[in-house]
């Protein structure tokens, strides 16, 4: 580059060049790098943040064969399932109590006292379900007899296929009187 002299620059029909080709292949260059990443980035935030905005899933889970209800009996039946939320994963042990009626009608109950949410068994003797924690009492159709419950047992949604049970387990908050899924 040849070096001009301070009068000449202010002379008519001479300039000085404000850039190079070199910053100008510069500037395209980091401006493609940008828009390339930009492009990459749009994707993988929605990729890693996705998960996280999803509600856990609640498939239909397999808890036994309707062949292992006796009619009027309620049953606990146990099963692993295994909980999806965001990328966490883990298996669980879950149990629900089912009941089988003698017109083949099945209802199947969260076994979860709607009192506090403590677990309660049948008692066979007196043929009702009893929470140990404080007292309350349900029916076989899970009905409140006594005790502090605020409503009956909650009853989980079930479907039958080629005489296999399926239960959609649920959670619910306890110590209220309507049912408030969690």
């Amino acid at each position: 580059m040849v070096a001009m002299e301070p009068q000449d620059q202010d002379a008519p029909g001479f300039y000085t060049p404000v850039g190079t080709r070199r910053k100008f292949f510069q500037w395209v260059t980091e401006a493609a790098a940008g828009l390339i990443g930009l492009s990459l980035t749009i994707p993988l935030v929605g990729y890693v943040i996705s998960p996280a905005l999803k509600r856990r899933d609640k498939p239909w889970v397999e808890i036994g064969g309707m062949d292992e209800l006796a009619a009027g009996e309620p049953k606990q039946l146990d099963y692993v399932a295994t909980i999806r939320d965001g990328y966490w994963e883990a298996k669980t042990h879950k149990a629900v109590w089912a009941v089988k009626q003698s017109d083949g009608q099945v209802t199947v109950f969260s076994p979860m006292c709607t009192h506090l949410g403590c677990g309660y068994h049948w008692d066979t003797m007196d043929r009702r379900f009893k929470c140990p924690c404080h007292g309350s009492v349900y029916d076989v159709s899970g009905r409140v007899l006594a005790g502090p419950a605020p409503r009956h047992l909650d009853a989980l949604p079930f479907k039958i296929e080629q005489g296999r049970l399926l239960v959609m387990y649920k959670e619910f908050k306890s110590g209220f009187t309507e049912q408030i899924e969690l």
